[in-house]
């Protein structure tokens, strides 16, 4: 499958403005991914250095190939996101002019079948992002205890009947261990009422997603990573955050609404300086991909867009 950068226009349209604020402007694409925003960013700006920040090493790699036009204008880290502040440093940047985040599985990973991220294919239990360390999807599904499996499809998968479905996964596994994708959807199946399968989507989509969530701690990761970022900003410098689940974007949503929100004693009758917002809101609530992106691009249905300005020191 071709990959599609979701939003692109709208992303570089919001970060162009940040970027011309600069004679020598630096944006951190938190999330590189395949290199598609970076690519249009750094086309757009002759000028613009983009540092990127992959965990997953083999999107990485190829995001250097594509990018490998623009010289040293392009700067590559292997890190999570949540490190945006020491990888800036280590480039020798204290403040930039912009960030971009691209929440989620990206679009390589769900089509590298052997990642384990798709309960259509059969792979083993895997899901990391980065698959040089930390914890499998299998470890999680054969060695976590009960009740924390039944608290991670719940929180992270939103899934009604995770009781069922652990029940059924602590059954399996005293046997012998799942292993695979296709033996773990199939497991959820079963353990969904025939009445609830027959609407929503594959009803292996929830536990999936909370799996995938836990193993890459990614709710956390967003939550320390967003407000670096936005520490990192200069004056007239943008965030934009692209979320692709509910869970992602309420952490985005709470944190921009702190960040724009006055501190100001609420029974003064003037702003004060030192308690006024340091930022303001570029959208005014989530925005969505066209009609036509959709068309183009399935994958960006379930996108929401959120971007922030800062505009005082």
């Amino acid at each position: 499958m071709q990959h599609i950068s979701v939003m692109l226009d709208r992303c570089v349209d919001l970060l162009s403005p940040a970027i011309a604020a600069s004679a020598h402007p630096v944006v951190i694409d938190a999330t590189l991914g395949l290199g598609g925003h970076s690519e249009a960013l750094l086309q757009r700006h002759t000028e613009l250095t983009v540092i990127g920040i992959d965990r997953d090493k083999s999107a990485l790699a190829k995001a250097e190939q594509r990018l490998h036009q623009f010289g040293n204008r392009i700067k590559t880290a292997h890190g999570t996101f949540d490190q945006i502040s020491e990888i800036a440093a280590s480039f020798g940047y204290s403040t930039i002019n912009g960030a971009l985040f691209d929440l989620g599985v990206s679009s390589m990973q769900l089509d590298e079948t052997d990642r384990g991220f798709s309960y259509s294919h059969e792979a083993p239990l895997d899901m990391r992002m980065d698959q040089s360390g930390g914890v499998t999807a299998y470890e999680i599904v054969n060695s976590y205890e009960p009740g924390k499996l039944v608290q991670i499809l719940r929180n992270y998968g939103e899934e009604k009947f995770a009781t069922r479905i652990v029940e059924n996964i602590v059954k399996t596994r005293s046997k012998s261990p799942i292993s695979t994708t296709t033996q773990l959807a199939n497991l959820v199946k079963e353990s969904i009422p025939a009445a609830t399968r027959r609407t929503g989507g594959n009803p292996a989509k929830r536990t999936f997603q909370a799996l995938r969530i836990e193993a890459n701690d990614e709710l956390g990761a967003i939550a320390r990573a967003i407000p670096q970022a936005l520490d990192l900003l200069m004056v007239q410098g943008r965030l934009v955050v692209m979320s692709f689940q509910s869970l992602e974007d309420r952490i985005v949503k709470e944190i921009f609404t702190e960040r724009t929100t006055s501190k100001s004693p609420r029974n003064l009758p003037v702003e004060l300086a030192e308690y006024a917002a340091k930022f303001t809101l570029l959208t005014r609530s989530s925005e969505k991909p066209t009609a036509e992106e959709i068309e183009a691009n399935s994958r960006a249905a379930s996108v929401r867009l959120r971007a922030i300005e800062k505009v005082a020191a």
